[in-house]
């Protein structure tokens, strides 16, 4: 069975720049950022990330098929770094602190040296691009992160689901961030 691949390989000539080879799409936000805006009710990359992470952390290999992928890629070991930071006796509100502090972090992008997966993305080809990439990803990690909580806390505030911690030690495509 093949691993669960981005819908948004389709867009990727109509709406969606590209960085290097990383896609920036849209995302319903409420944070700053470059992304441009889509509506409340429209399917973005966020929501795509947070259906597609538990079925695609089993997999080992990931055949990428253009730069919807690669940034669906990014959110899922994103999502698998957050999910580390977190215990069983994680409330809330403690949750939030841990994660808009990893969201804000300083953090390497595509062409560093300190990135894990430069064998994956090609890197930004002027510093304009390099600042877009930066601030997506920054806004991107923020967006995810306040999802994220507000999944894993749906039934009760003072410790996360189980069945989404269950899925720390999972690591896709043997990577981490």
């Amino acid at each position: 069975m093949p691993a669960y691949h981005s819908t948004f390989l389709d867009q990727e000539s109509n709406d969606a720049r590209i960085v290097g080879n990383f896609a920036i799409l849209p995302i319903k936000t409420k944070f700053r950022g470059p992304s441009y805006p889509c509506s409340a009710d429209e399917y973005d990359i966020i929501d795509e990330i947070l259906d597609l992470f538990r079925p695609n952390s089993f997999f080992k290999n990931f055949e990428i098929k253009g730069p919807a992928d690669r940034t669906l890629i990014y959110g899922i070991l994103y999502l698998s770094s957050c999910l580390n930071l977190l215990n069983s006796r994680v409330d809330e509100s403690e949750a939030v602190k841990v994660l808009n502090n990893l969201a804000l972090e300083d953090f390497s992008i595509p062409g560093d040296l300190g990135f894990p997966l430069n064998s994956l993305y090609l890197p930004p080809s002027s510093r304009q691009e390099a600042d877009l990439l930066r601030g997506y990803l920054q806004q991107f990690r923020q967006e995810l992160g306040a999802r994220l909580i507000a999944r894993i806390y749906k039934d009760t505030k003072s410790s996360p689901s189980k069945y989404w911690l269950a899925f720390q030690r999972k690591k896709f495509m043997n990577k981490s961030l």
